[in-house]
C-alpha cells in the first residue's frame, strides 16, 4: 500500500491522503474523527453520453436501479439490510459519469461495504423495481412538460447540440423510456461498470489501512477494464439565434448561452471570474442581477453560469419575467454580455469577485459528504489533489489585463443561442 500527502485547502482542515489499495485501487482520503461516520463517493466516467441513439434516459434509469436489489437480495430484501444499519445509499447519473455514495456509521462499515459491493457488482435489475422506477421518471416527465423552465432548458440545450449525446435529456422521453428493456440496463451496467474509470474519495473516522480494504472490497472485483463507446467534442450550434415557444402562462422563460473556454485553457480561470461576476449563479451582486432587478424590477432572478463537461464547456443564463416586459429583459441581459466581452471588469468589481471565489471555497468542505463529493469532482476534472491549493491561487492571479482578455474569448462578440417559452412580447 503507497500513500503521499497533500495539505489542502487554505483556511480548512483537509489534509488529503492518496492511497494505492493492495489490489491497486487509488483512492483519496480525509480522515476526520469528531463522529464515528464514515462518508464514500465514487464515480465512473460514461454517464448519460453513452445512452444508446433512440434510448435516452438509460444511463438515469440504470443508476437509479443500482439499489434497488443485488445479488441474492431483491429490491425490498436490500433496503430492509440498509434501514437496519442505518446505511445510506445512493446513485446519480450524469452527462459524463455516473456516481455513487454511502454514508454509514463505523460500526456498520463491514455491512455497508458488502451492501455497496453487491449494488456494483451484481444489481438484479428485477422486473417490478424497473416498471417501478420507470413510471416514477415517466410521471416526472409528464410534470415537466408543462413547466416553462423545463420546456425551456430541453429546447435549449437540442439546439444548441443538435448532433451530440449533450443535446439529449439525460433523463430521457417517454418515447424513449418505453423502448428500454431489461437487456439494455444489464449492457450498459457491463459496459460502464469497471476499474479503468473509477475515482474513489474516503472522508471519516478511518485510517489508510481501513480504507484502503473498504475499497477493495466494495470494488476490485469489477472487470478491468469497460467498453465505453467514444464521444466526440460537442460543436456548438444557433448561435444569434431566438427560438420562441408558445405556452399560456403569465411570465416568460429565457434561457440563453454560448460556447465558452475549456478547462484546460490557460484563459478558463479568468473567464470564471468574469462570468461569477456577471451572471454568478444568481448571486445578489451579480451584474445581472443588479441590472436586471435592482435596477429595472424586470424579474425576481437572473443568473448567468460556466458549465465545464467532458467534451465541451458552455455559458448559460436565463431569467423569468411578465411576457410584456420579456425582450426588454433579454436586451439588458444581452447588453451586460456584450460589454463584459468587450471591456472586461472593473478593479472593484474584479476584487469583490476573487474575493467571494476565495473566501466561500472552504464551505464546499464543512461535511465529510461534501469533502468526499469535492474530492471526486476534482478527480473528474483530471486535476491532482494540489488543485485545492492551487485553484485560489490562480483566482487570486487573476489581473484585469487577463480578465479582458479572458472575457472576450469567452463571450466573442456577445452573441448567443436563446429560447423564450410563454407568449413574450417583442420577439
Amino acid at each position: 500500500m503507497q500513500k503521499h500527502l497533500v495539505i489542502s485547502p487554505a483556511n480548512s482542515a483537509v489534509n488529503v491522503e492518496v492511497v494505492v489499495t493492495p489490489r491497486g485501487l487509488k483512492l483519496w482520503l480525509v480522515r476526520s474523527y469528531a463522529v464515528p461516520l464514515v462518508a464514500l463517493e465514487f464515480a465512473m466516467r460514461g454517464g448519460a453520453a453513452q445512452d444508446p441513439e433512440g434510448k435516452a434516459g438509460l444511463g438515469t434509469l440504470t443508476s437509479g436501479l443500482l439499489d434497488e436489489g443485488a445479488g441474492d437480495l431483491d429490491s425490498q430484501a436490500f433496503h430492509r439490510a440498509l434501514d437496519e444499519k442505518a446505511v445510506e445509499m445512493s446513485f446519480h447519473c450524469d452527462r459524463d459519469n455516473w456516481s455513487g455514495r454511502m454514508r454509514t456509521l463505523t460500526k456498520n462499515l463491514d455491512r455497508a461495504t458488502e451492501l455497496l459491493h453487491l449494488a456494483v457488482n451484481a444489481p438484479r435489475f428485477d422486473e417490478e423495481p424497473f416498471e417501478r422506477v420507470r413510471e416514477h421518471m415517466n410521471a416526472r416527465l409528464r410534470h415537466d412538460a408543462n413547466d416553462p423552465g423545463t420546456v425551456a432548458n430541453r429546447a435549449w440545450r437540442a439546439k444548441a447540440f443538435p448532433d451530440h449525446p449533450y443535446g439529449q435529456p439525460a433523463e430521457g422521453s417517454l418515447e424513449s423510456l418505453a423502448r428500454i428493456e431489461r437487456a439494455d440496463l444489464v449492457e450498459a451496467a457491463k459496459r460502464g461498470v469497471a476499474r479503468d474509470e473509477l475515482m474513489i474519495a474516503v472522508v471519516g473516522a478511518i485510517d489508510e489501512q481501513g480504507a484502503a480494504n473498504l475499497v477493495d472490497k466494495a470494488f476490485a472485483d469489477l472487470p478491468a477494464q469497460g467498453a465505453l463507446k467514444a464521444v466526440a467534442e460537442a460543436r456548438f450550434a444557433g448561435l444569434g439565434s431566438i427560438d420562441t415557444i408558445d405556452l399560456d402562462v403569465p411570465q416568460s422563460t429565457i434561457r440563453f448561452g454560448r460556447p465558452a473556454l475549456k478547462r484546460d485553457d490557460p484563459d478558463y480561470i479568468a473567464s470564471v471570474v468574469a462570468a461569477h461576476v456577471l451572471g454568478g449563479s444568481g448571486s445578489m451582486t451579480s451584474r445581472l442581477f443588479r441590472e436586471v432587478r435592482e435596477k429595472r424590477g424586470l424579474a425576481y432572478t437572473v443568473f448567468g453560469t460556466f458549465y465545464a463537461l467532458e467534451h465541451g464547456t458552455y455559458f448559460y443564463g436565463g431569467t423569468t419575467t411578465k411576457n410584456e416586459r420579456a425582450r426588454e429583459s433579454f436586451e439588458v441581459a444581452s447588453a451586460e454580455i456584450r460589454d463584459v466581452a468587450l471591456n472586461g471588469l472593473g478593479d472593484e468589481e474584479l476584487e469583490k469577485g476573487k474575493t467571494y471565489l476565495i473566501g466561500s471555497y472552504p464551505l464546499r468542505f464543512d461535511t465529510s459528504t461534501k469533502i468526499a463529493s469535492q474530492l471526486v469532482h476534482i478527480q473528474l476534472e483530471r486535476r491532482a489533489p494540489d488543485w485545492l491549493v492551487e485553484r485560489n491561487r490562480q483566482i487570486a492571479a487573476v489581473t484585469r489585463e487577463s480578465v479582458r482578455r479572458a472575457a472576450h474569448r469567452a463571450f466573442g462578440d456577445g452573441s448567443l443561442h436563446t429560447t423564450v417559452v410563454g407568449k413574450p412580447e417583442g420577439f
